[in-house]
């Protein structure tokens, strides 16, 4: 338990530093933000509480609220997003169901599982988050671009960190 723990904190720690300190300075035309701290809430256990879950994505986003000066658009997307991933987790689950105490990842269920769960929450997330940063439908097919764009350099670097953690 400790163990699981101090791992999960690591990793917490890892993603938010590299977000703050690299991934939150590449910016191209304004259509490329790869975010990838919501690996945190993708790497997490299968039967994690619901409450539990939700309580880690409001922090993992206020953090990065904090860092990046945008009043709660970051919690938002990241609770949302931990609100969503029981479902997806239904969606995409394997024939014969989760281990116990398993972690979704490219290891215990491979690449195709992990990348189909990682576009569901990766979009859910970026959805809700360019959405809410430019709260209107007037550039609708923009924001949508921005998400997408988005969406596959986040997907692309997660499946990189997830094919080094594997590779150790």
């Amino acid at each position: 338990m400790i163990n699981t723990i101090l791992r999960f904190g690591l990793i917490f720690i890892l993603l938010i530093l590299l977000q703050v300190l690299l991934f939150d300075n590449i910016q191209f035309s304004g259509y490329v933000n790869p975010y990838v701290y919501i690996m945190f809430i993708i790497l997490l256990p299968v039967e994690i509480p619901s409450w539990l879950l939700l309580l880690l994505s409001f922090g993992t986003g206020i953090i990065l609220d904090f860092f990046s000066g945008s009043p709660g658009m970051h919690s938002s997307a990241t609770v949302f997003a931990g609100f969503v991933r029981p479902y997806i987790l239904q969606i995409v689950a394997p024939r014969d169901g989760y281990e116990l105490r398993s972690e979704p990842s490219m290891m215990n269920y491979g690449f195709r599982w992990f990348l189909t769960y990682t576009l569901l929450v990766v979009l859910v997330h970026h959805t809700a988050l360019f959405y809410l940063e430019v709260f209107r439908f007037a550039d609708f097919f923009r924001t949508m671009l921005r998400v997408l764009i988005s969406s596959l350099f986040t997907i692309a670097f997660i499946v990189l960190i997830e094919y080094y953690r594997r590779g150790r």
